[in-house]
């Protein structure tokens, strides 16, 4: 802190009396226009500068913009869910088409099974045994009746007992057996392609079965596949929802950061402004005590180098901020030091 030397003059000259007269005058009147002053001129939430719009409206945009993602977050946990039960259901389509694939297996199996020169046995009909006999029964029945004929018309003939009657005999009885084994064996043959056509007819439902089993399996893969992708689809938007929510938040929080760095600038720029007009006033208001100061210093100046002075001691000089509280005490200085001046 600087000070100020006071110097007791042992023959003062008049000139710097009247002078130092003249700053105690103005010191007083300094003084006392300090002491009624208006410190709201100069101090206040006046000089400090209001919240910019542009700040406010980043407050207002981090306001609305709380929970502004809750919508994203709800559709995306819908379209979870829809994603995890339409997957779900993938499963019992893949073990429904392998079970098709293994019943179809069966099938071609079975119809395998159905072709070959033994094919036809597991399709005769257990009855054809029957109707053979009761058929070839009925036609010797018929041929024993016909055999009485034979007799009656050799005696017609008039060979009843001759040769001729045996011939007859035998021609009858060769054409019987020739009739009957044709009989049985068209009876067999009937037997042999009905079971041989049952047979076909089976191996080509079986194939058909089978077939029809692969395409259900292809179906069932196909359905399953058809969810897989769905439940994909549903999970890809879900996350699409997330990212939405996300980048909102990252745009809201770019304005935001945008519009609070332009609302600060102006802000500082507005309380540079307020800080100018404090200081001005305050200048203003002390003028009158910092132009009497600034001439008393002058003053003092010219006593401590006054030839033939004495300095009896120094007095710090107070900052700007301490001339009111210490203008008692430069007076009583001053009046020191003019007391010096005519006591000598």
């Amino acid at each position: 802190m600087a000070t100020e030397t006071i110097t007791q003059i042992t023959q003062p000259p008049e000139f710097i009396e009247s002078e130092a007269k003249l700053y105690l005058d103005q010191l007083k009147n300094a003084i006392g226009g300090l002491k009624g002053a208006d410190l709201s001129k100069i101090l206040g939430p006046q000089f400090v500068a209001d919240t910019d719009l542009l700040t406010k409206r980043a407050q207002d945009l981090a306001v609305s913009g709380v929970g502004s993602y809750q919508p994203y977050l709800q559709e995306a946990g819908r379209l979870a869910g829809l994603a995890e039960t339409t997957l779900g259901g993938v499963p019992a389509d893949i073990a429904a088409a392998r079970s098709s694939l293994g019943t179809a297996a069966e099938d071609f199996a079975a119809a395998r099974g159905m072709i070959g020169p033994e094919a036809y046995k597991q399709f005769m009909s257990p009855y054809q045994q029957d109707v053979i006999d009761t058929t070839l029964q009925e036609y010797d029945f018929q041929a024993a009746k016909g055999a009485q004929g034979v007799p009656a018309a050799a005696i017609a003939a008039g060979a009843f007992g001759g040769g001729r009657e045996g011939v007859q005999r035998a021609e009858y009885q060769s054409s019987s057996d020739r009739n009957r084994a044709g009989i049985q064996a068209q009876l067999l043959q009937q037997g042999f392609g009905q079971a041989n056509q049952l047979a076909q007819q089976a191996q080509a439902q079986r194939m058909g079965v089978g077939v029809a089993q692969t395409g259900l399996a292809g179906q069932q893969l196909g359905v399953g596949q058809s969810q897989m992708g769905l439940g994909q689809l549903y999970q890809g938007l879900g996350n699409q929802q997330i990212g939405f929510g996300q980048a909102g938040q990252g745009f809201l929080g770019k304005d935001i950061s945008a519009l609070t760095t332009l609302g600060g600038v102006n802000q500082a720029q507005n309380q540079a402004k307020l800080t100018a007009a404090q200081n001005l006033a305050s200048q203003q208001l002390y003028q009158p005590l910092t132009t009497a100061q600034s001439y008393g210093s002058g003053i003092m100046g010219l006593i401590s180098g006054y030839p033939g002075s004495q300095t009896v001691g120094q007095t710090p000089v107070p900052s700007f901020a301490q001339t009111a509280l210490g203008a008692g005490t430069t007076l009583a200085s001053l009046y020191g030091a003019m007391g010096g001046f005519k006591n000598s």
